[in-house]
């Protein structure tokens, strides 16, 4: 890698730059959204399935295509996608901020999880082809950490802007970090690609994932058995495509591995119930317990926080001691504050009735995420471990939007639930019963599955240091000729 960038250098802390700002717009908005979605559905008059189909429109796009939105990157240009992505991305947002009706909102949000799936996967691709070998752990910490600190101050910053301005704000922000990160990377990020890229992609896979993921969330959201069933059937189709496909999205061997199985299972059931808890608390600290969109965003940072400052020690540990426990104990606990957080109702107290909970659940997760990435890539042979941790970023996003459509109607928060503090009370203590069962699951499973033994093939801790709760971070991926370098 002759023209490789050295990080302490003015083209490395470009880099750095444009990868963090442009990553960091999609963790913003995965942040700053679910603070705002009471305020967006008295606005715009929409009822509890309107607010999910906002949060999992833009899911649903994102999960069917971020594999395939790396792989654009390798054959065509890390750099390129990436700019179109950030692109497309700002001006679905521009889409978002402007939306008459809930229905513009959504399908702005739909465009926004497609510049989105464009842009995650190019912009620690980047840091991994560009900078020399010596640099790029530390490369990816720096993007790591600082893509927290972005994740962190998310929510303060949704609800601030909800209260001071509008909700439509929330989407507009993108605007002017979208142009800089554009003329950050027209003057100072090389292009790369990979030379081994296949010359051809599986579309029939991308569109047997993206229909069968979209009739199975319509017919979740709106209760429908048979569409449901039909969503499944399409899915099932697509493993069958994937199996039979020279180019497959999801290459079906990694699942041979038992610990790579169970990994991504634990990853499925706990991470759609982050997903279910994330967008419902902040809505029942609002609607229910009174709270003003600023405090409700900031009622959440202590999960954010100790996963900026211990996530590393916890990936330390769990390299020395292995997996196992940390993935076994790190969901225990967090159903253990899934349980305190049924104290929150009418006027709850911070201290003593919010906290408790978050920290706790905060804790768990802590625990849980650094040794989940690293069991996840021990499980794969190097050269695929790019896609191995893209697979289960598709996982646990694809969790996430299962659990948003599925759980509110089955705990009976649907149709104008969000003018009924009671109603809405008691299906959130519902809700938090079913994800401390989820919770508990990937706890056992991981006890089941995983290896008791330390990781053979674990990633340096400080490429653990990510604290992005939404999805397990995405690892870079690179091609044999980068390797060999």
């Amino acid at each position: 890698m002759a023209d490789a960038v050295r990080l302490r250098s003015a083209p490395g802390r470009w880099l750095l730059l444009a990868t963090v700002l442009g990553s960091s717009m999609a963790m913003l908005d995965g942040t700053v959204v679910n603070v705002a979605l009471p305020t967006i559905g008295d606005d715009l008059d929409a009822e509890v399935e309107g607010l999910q189909w906002v949060v999992n429109g833009y899911t649903l796009a994102l999960a069917s295509l971020i594999l395939l939105g790396g792989a654009l990157g390798d054959r065509w240009g890390r750099r390129r996608v990436f700019v179109i992505g950030v692109l497309w991305f700002a001006l679905a947002s521009l889409l978002c901020g402007v939306a008459p009706n809930v229905e513009t909102l959504i399908a702005a949000r739909v465009l926004q999880g497609v510049g989105g799936a464009l842009l995650t996967p190019g912009s620690l691709a980047l840091i991994s082809a560009s900078f020399d070998p010596d640099d790029r752990g530390a490369a990816i910490g720096a993007w790591s950490g600082l893509g927290g600190v972005a994740t962190a101050i998310g929510p303060l910053l949704g609800g601030w802007l909800v209260e001071a301005v509008s909700w439509r704000a929330v989407f507009l922000l993108n605007l002017p970090l979208a142009a800089v990160v554009v003329w950050v990377c027209a003057r100072h990020v090389p292009e790369s690609r990979d030379p081994d890229a296949p010359a051809h992609f599986d579309v029939l896979g991308v569109v047997l994932t993206a229909g069968g993921l979209a009739v199975l969330t319509y017919g979740l959201i709106g209760s429908d058995t048979w569409l449901a069933v039909a969503g499944l059937v399409v899915l099932l189709l697509f493993v069958a495509q994937e199996r039979r496909s020279p180019n497959p999205l999801v290459p079906l061997g990694l699942f041979r591995d038992r610990v790579f199985t169970g990994a991504n299972l634990v990853t499925f059931v706990v991470y759609g119930a982050l997903g279910a808890v994330f967008f419902l608390l902040v809505v029942q600290l609002q609607v229910v317990a009174g709270y003003s969109p600023l405090a409700a965003g900031a009622a959440t940072l202590p999960v954010t926080i100790l996963m900026l400052l211990f996530s590393s020690y916890a990936g330390a540990v769990g390299t020395r001691i292995g997996p196992r426990i940390p993935m076994t104990v790190g969901p225990l606990v967090a159903a253990a504050g899934l349980l305190l957080m049924l104290r929150i109702g009418p006027d709850a107290s911070y201290l003593t009735d919010v906290a408790p909970g978050v920290i706790v659940f905060g804790i768990g997760l802590t625990i849980l995420v650094s040794p989940l990435t690293t069991a996840v890539l021990a499980a794969a042979p190097d050269h695929l471990a790019g896609i191995a941790s893209g697979v289960n970023n598709a996982v646990a996003r694809t969790a996430q939007l299962l659990a948003v459509a599925a759980l509110p109607p089955l705990v009976g928060i649907v149709g104008g639930a969000l003018s009924d503090p009671d109603l809405f009370d008691e299906g959130f203590d519902q809700a938090m019963v079913v994800c401390t069962v989820m919770l508990v699951a990937g706890g056992l499973i991981a006890w089941a599955t995983i290896r008791t033994r330390p990781s053979t093939h674990a990633i340096p801790v400080e490429q653990q240091a990510g604290c992005d709760v939404s999805a397990p971070r995405p690892y870079p991926t690179t091609s044999s000729r980068e390797r060999s370098s």
